[in-house]
């Protein structure tokens, strides 16, 4: 029987090159749980992960045992624990090195991982592609297999249902309406593997929704800074703005509101 999503803790096939492992860690915030992403093109004897996803000791034997312990790389798309948490159990029983933008990741390597490089592996290509926003760090990747096989990797920065807090940072938001602009400009035509959430065959649609997503939140923060007066603060605007979102959500929501408070302040 073919596995849909979710399948917790067992290997789906979802490309030729492209399996996840679902880690059994639902929330609101992690929708169905953490994907970890295996790639490797078919013959190939080595793996690639992509987040190993929480400290779960049933998560990282699922990763094990799936791959054989053959996994010649992993990379991380950002910092947050649900998908780092795994990365030093992972190393002890299989040596993986470990990627990510931040060294406080790094596993046998010296070199954080930087936007524009290429990686070969696993008899794949992938393209590293900053995209903050949801955290600093936050990278997808592009990645090429056999026989024209493309693929795209979002980590949280596009996720596979629902939308991505973003940091409360000052330039969070502008850095990722810029990181859409570009995943729309890479990912056209790409497979769309999110961290969280269903995976999609055609990436474009799920960009394009998010982008004008974050146009119509923006306008009713304006709207809603317009009834309650420009001083109003990020809290009171979640409550007019969010008022149909789960409450348990509000502190989320409060932080992609700060981040667009902020935008509109530099940017109108």
């Amino acid at each position: 029987m073919t596995l849909t999503h979710p399948a917790y803790e067992q290997l789906r096939q979802v490309t030729p090159s492209a399996a996840v492992v679902l880690a059994d860690n639902p929330s609101g915030m992690t929708l169905e749980g953490t994907n970890t992403w295996l790639l490797r093109a078919p013959g190939s004897p080595d793996w690639v992960v992509v987040d190993p996803g929480p400290k779960d000791k049933k998560h990282t034997a699922a990763t094990v045992r799936e791959t054989g312990g053959n996994i010649a790389l992993t990379l991380i798309t950002h910092h947050h624990a649900d998908h780092t948490g795994g990365i030093d159990r992972l190393v002890k029983e299989t040596g993986t090195p470990v990627r990510a933008a931040s060294r406080e990741f790094l596993r046998d390597s010296d070199t954080p991982l930087g936007d524009g490089e290429v990686i070969e592996a696993a008899g794949l290509r992938i393209t590293v592609v900053a995209t903050p926003g949801h955290t600093t760090d936050s990278l997808s990747f592009l990645v090429d297999g056999p026989d024209g096989e493309r693929l795209l990797l979002t980590g949280d920065t596009v996720l596979g249902s629902g939308t991505t807090v973003l940091e409360s940072r000052d330039e969070a938001l502008a850095d990722y309406l810029g990181s859409l602009d570009r995943l729309i400009e890479v990912g056209v035509g790409r497979v769309l593997l999110p961290a969280h959430g269903p995976d999609h065959p055609d990436a474009e649609p799920v960009l394009r929704f998010y982008l004008s997503h974050r146009q119509e939140r923006l306008n009713q923060v304006r709207a809603a800074l317009a009834e309650l007066g420009p001083n109003a603060k990020a809290l009171q605007i979640v409550a007019v703005v969010y008022a149909d979102v789960d409450k348990r959500l509000w502190p989320a929501a409060h932080s992609s509101v700060k981040a667009q408070l902020a935008y509109l302040r530099s940017h109108g």
